[in-house]
C-alpha cells in the first residue's frame, strides 16, 4: 500500500511550485501519494513563508496541532520547509521536538534522504544553500491542467531593507537555459498551454545558451514562444531596475506573452523608495511603464505596495495614490508594514500609529478595487480569449478560464472536452472578483484560429 504525503503550503507562488516538485521527488523516491487529509498522512510538510507578520507564529501552531498526530502516531514522519525553515533552523526543533526534518528552500531535493533518516529517528537539518544543485535532482514534472509553473532563477541580491528573501533564499541564481527549456518541453508533452515563468527577481535572470551565449528572460520567452502547444507565457516576479529594453521589445513582437504584467514598486514617494533601497524613484518607474505601454497597448498593470513604512508621512502616501491613479493599476498586493527579524529596516524608527496605517490601506485597496472594476466593466461586449481551466467552484453548469489581463470568466457549458482548451467568449457581465460571458466558438471548432 503506498505511503501518504500530505503538504501544507503557505506563501507565494514560489513556494507552491516547490511544493508540487515536492511531490514529485517523493512520488518517485518512495512512490508516495498525496493526500488532502492530513490525518491519514505517513508524512506531514509544512512549507513556510516568512514575508509577513506573524509568520512563525502560524508554523508553531500548525506543529503545535501536528503534535497530537505525532502522539497517535509515533512512526509519523513531521519536516519544516521554505523560508521559516531557513531563517529559523534548528530553533524549530527546541521549541516543537517532534519535527524530524528541518530543510531550506534550496535543500528540498535531500528529502529522499531526509525521510529516510527520519525512518531510523534520526533528526536533520538543512538550510545551506547549494546554488542550483536541487534541479539536477528534481525528476520530471507532473501536472493536472493547462496551466504550469516553471522557476527559471532563485533568490534575490537587490537587498531591499524590508525583505527577507537574500537571508532565506540566497542570493540571485539563475538555472541552465537548457534546463528550463526541457522543463517547458517535458510540461508541454503533458497537455499545458500556459507556462508561468517564476523567480524572485525573474527578470534578473542570466544564463547561458548550448551555444555559450548570455541569455535573459526575453530569451527564455522568445524560445518558449517556439514550443508545440505553448501559447501563452506570463512571468513573476519582476524588479523596475532590470526591466531590460529586451523585455519592452518582446512585449511588442512576442504575441504568445500575455497583456499583463506585475510590476512591483512598494511606494509613489521617493524618499521611502530611498529608504527601502529600491534603487529608482518614482520617475524611473513612471517612464518604465509608458514605455512597456508603448509597447504593448492595452496591457493590464498591477503592483505590490507597503503601507506604513518607516516615516512614511502623510503627504507620502498621497504620492503612492497619486501614482496609482497615474498609472491606472487594476490589482494590487498591498500590505502594511511589518518588521521582519534581521532586516536593516528593522532598525528603523516606526512612530506611525496602526489605526492611521490600516485606514491608509483601506483607502488604497478601495481605489484600486474601484479602479479594477471600471476596467472590468469596460470588458462587457468584448470577445476575449480564455483558457479553460476546469468546472466553476460555485456552478458545476458553468466552466471557468481566465483571460489574458488575468480575469475570470465563467460561461454556461456542458462539454467536459472544452478544459484545457481555449475559447472564445463574449462578456455579458463584470463582478468585483469575476466575469460573466457566453460562448462563441473554440478549439473544439474546426474554425478557430490559435493566432
Amino acid at each position: 500500500m503506498a505511503k501518504k504525503l500530505f503538504i501544507q503550503t503557505h506563501g507565494c507562488q514560489m513556494n507552491e511550485y516547490d511544493s508540487s516538485r515536492m511531490a514529485d521527488l517523493l512520488g518517485e523516491s518512495h512512490e508516495m501519494e498525496l493526500t488532502d487529509n492530513a490525518e491519514e498522512a505517513d508524512v506531514l510538510l509544512l512549507n513556510t513563508c516568512s514575508i509577513r507578520e506573524k509568520a512563525q507564529d502560524k508554523v508553531y501552531h500548525q506543529l503545535g496541532r501536528w503534535k497530537k498526530l505525532k502522539l497517535k502516531n509515533p512512526d509519523l514522519v513531521i519536516g519544516v520547509g521554505g523560508c521559516v525553515a531557513s531563517q529559523e533552523g534548528d530553533a524549530i526543533r527546541k521549541r516543537a521536538k517532534h519535527v524530524d526534518m528541518i530543510f531550506g528552500p534550496q535543500t528540498l531535493h535531500k528529502l529522499p534522504e531526509m525521510i529516510n533518516a527520519a525512518g531510523k529517528h534520526i533528526p536533520i537539518t538543512d538550510v545551506t544553500f547549494p546554488e542550483i544543485e536541487k534541479f539536477d535532482h528534481l525528476p520530471a514534472p507532473h501536472v493536472d491542467g493547462a496551466e504550469a509553473f516553471v522557476s527559471i532563477m532563485e533568490g534575490c541580491s537587490k537587498y531591499c531593507t524590508f525583505c527577507v528573501v537574500p537571508y532565506t533564499r540566497g542570493e540571485e541564481v539563475s538555472r541552465p537555459f537548457d534546463s528550463i527549456l526541457l522543463e517547458v518541453a517535458q510540461l508541454a508533452e503533458q497537455g499545458v498551454r500556459e507556462i508561468h515563468l517564476l523567480g524572485q527577481n525573474v527578470n534578473a535572470y542570466r544564463g547561458d545558451s548550448a551555444e555559450g551565449d548570455e541569455t535573459d528572460l526575453a530569451d527564455i520567452i522568445h524560445a518558449v514562444a517556439q514550443m508545440e502547444g505553448v501559447e501563452r507565457i506570463r512571468f513573476t516576479t519582476s524588479h523596475p531596475v532590470e526591466f531590460t529594453d529586451s523585455l519592452i521589445e518582446a512585449f511588442r513582437t512576442e504575441p504568445k506573452l500575455v497583456s499583463h504584467l506585475h510590476l512591483p514598486v512598494q511606494s509613489g514617494a521617493d524618499n521611502i523608495l530611498s529608504a527601502m533601497k529600491r534603487g529608482h524613484d518614482r520617475q524611473y518607474y513612471i517612464d518604465k511603464i509608458n514605455r512597456i505601454k508603448e509597447a504593448r497597448p492595452g496591457i493590464s498593470l498591477s503592483s505590490d505596495f507597503i503601507i506604513g513604512f518607516p516615516g512614511e508621512t502623510d503627504e507620502n502616501f498621497i504620492d503612492t495614490m497619486n501614482l496609482i491613479q497615474e498609472i491606472g493599476f487594476d490589482h494590487s498586493f498591498s500590505f502594511i508594514y511589518s518588521q521582519r527579524p534581521g532586516t536593516p529596516a528593522s532598525n528603523l524608527e516606526d512612530d506611525t500609529p496602526d489605526d492611521v496605517k490600516k485606514e491608509r490601506l483601506s483607502i488604497l485597496q478601495r481605489r484600486i478595487s474601484q479602479q479594477a472594476y471600471d476596467i472590468s466593466l469596460s470588458m462587457v461586449g468584448e470577445v476575449k480569449r480564455i483558457l479553460i481551466s476546469g468546472y466553476s467552484p460555485r456552478d458545476p453548469g458553468q466552466l471557468q478560464g481566465r483571460t489574458e489581463n488575468n480575469r475570470i470568466v465563467n460561461f454556461r457549458a456542458f462539454d467536459p472536452q472544452l478544459i484545457g482548451k481555449f475559447a472564445d467568449v463574449v462578456i455579458t457581465d463584470a463582478y468585483p472578483n469575476s466575469l460573466l460571458g457566453e460562448l462563441i466558438n473554440s478549439e473544439l471548432d474546426t474554425d478557430f484560429v490559435l493566432q
